[in-house]
């Protein structure tokens, strides 16, 4: 892009499981999104990713639009035969990201379940130390999600970069240049974290960026806490929870960031299922308007 103000792109993320994101990126290619992220929940069922990303790159054409990342979501330091099939979806999508024309594969650090996050480290320094020599020699960046997937410091199942403490802890185990985040403002929000000063002190590990927000119900805080029964936080596609993304956004370029934010879907308590692409599109829309630059016709 030619524009100065779309150094910064929004899209948003498409899932890959069912062999269908190249058809699901030509049906929304038209919708003015930027970016897409085709994505992975822990195996890409052999898929051929050489030929998906062929008819990726096909289904978007001669638009503006680009594919900067690739998601392989599930837990890579377990042993099991689906854990085993995400470590290898990680090595498969490594091997194949230029082409999609992606130069990032993003997802979670894996953890071994039901133990207190630092009994992870020594398993992540051996896979990820391994994964980001193979993703280097290849011009890859590996970009961990911010999501705790319900887990916390002393218990979980999937992912240890959920906390700023923990990545001090794993950029130590692994000070690669090119292990970083796939950081979104939501997953510190639920933890009650003002993601705006973590921009400025973590802005230079930020790989890739999700759209997704959280609208915190502090008058439930204030009268049940955060472990009762009443929900204190819900996730939210962007534009309609508690974030100001101008700000987000402006933090992301006094730090000279550039990139995609991707919007992460399917999370919203109101525009979900038949109203998803609604409130996708009004996001997307509502993120043009904080990057500065054009506005799609209507939400659907």
């Amino acid at each position: 892009m030619s524009n100065p103000a779309k150094s910064i792109r929004i899209g948003t993320m498409v899932s890959g499981n069912k062999g269908d994101a190249a058809t699901r990126i030509g049906e929304i290619a038209g919708m003015g999104f930027e970016s897409f992220e085709p994505f992975f929940w822990q195996t890409t069922k052999g898929q051929d990713l050489a030929e998906l990303g062929k008819r990726c790159l096909d289904a978007i054409g001669d638009r503006d639009i680009t594919i900067s990342t690739l998601g392989m979501f599930g837990n890579p330091l377990e042993e099991t035969a689906i854990d085993l099939e995400t470590l290898q979806g990680w090595k498969d999508c490594i091997d194949n990201a230029h082409h999609f024309g992606a130069t990032c594969v993003a997802g979670f650090t894996g953890r071994i379940r039901g133990k207190p996050l630092t009994d992870s480290l020594p398993r992540y320094k051996q896979i990820w130390s391994e994964l980001a020599k193979r993703a280097a020699d290849k011009g890859i960046k590996i970009a961990f999600e911010n999501c705790a997937m319900d887990g916390n410091w002393a218990s979980g199942d999937w992912n240890i970069a959920h906390n700023p403490d923990a990545w001090e802890l794993m950029f130590n185990e692994t000070p690669d240049d090119n292990v970083g985040l796939e950081w979104e403002p939501c997953h510190q929000m639920v933890y009650l974290i003002d993601p705006l000063p973590q921009i400025r002190k973590w802005a230079h590990k930020f790989f890739h960026v999700h759209g997704k927000d959280a609208t915190i119900r502090w008058e439930v805080i204030k009268e049940h806490g955060i472990f009762g029964k009443e929900k204190f936080v819900f996730m939210r596609t962007p534009g309609f929870g508690d974030s100001n993304w101008t700000d987000i956004i402006s933090e992301l370029r006094l730090a000279g960031w550039s990139g995609s934010i991707d919007i992460e879907g399917w999370h919203d308590p109101v525009y979900r299922d038949a109203l998803e692409m609604t409130g996708q599109v009004y996001a997307l829309n509502h993120l043009k308007h904080a990057r500065g630059g054009e506005f799609v016709v209507d939400p659907i």
